[in-house]
């Protein structure tokens, strides 16, 4: 996984597939970045991701958690569509994280 520092703007790109296995060695990556450099937000960018199942929206959770505590926020951008369907009927759109891109408008009509 590539990461990005813009002033106090962190991006994790993630890419492949994200399975309990992999969910894991993000996490432990994610973590470790944001108490390094305590961004104000965090992005994930999942353009890269071809195949995620629940242990995804785990990650998103516990990374919207980690990131309250820090005091910051947190985005998932770049969504694939078949990815971002599930993650709103997972109630993650309901936490505000989910970011509509011009590829989102695209697929909406």
């Amino acid at each position: 996984m590539k990461s990005k520092m813009n002033g106090n703007e962190l991006t994790l790109f993630v890419t492949g597939e994200i399975d309990h296995h992999n969910a894991r060695k993000i996490r432990e990556t994610a973590d470790g970045l944001i108490q390094q450099k305590h961004p104000a937000m965090l992005k994930m960018d999942f353009s890269g991701v071809n195949f995620m199942d629940s242990s995804g929206i785990g990650l998103i959770m516990g990374r919207y958690r980690t990131m309250q505590l820090y005091g910051g926020k947190l985005k998932v951008t770049e969504i694939p569509p078949a990815l971002r369907r599930m993650m709103e009927l997972s109630g993650l759109s309901g936490l505000d994280v989910l970011e509509r891109s011009g590829r989102d408008n695209e697929c909406d009509q």
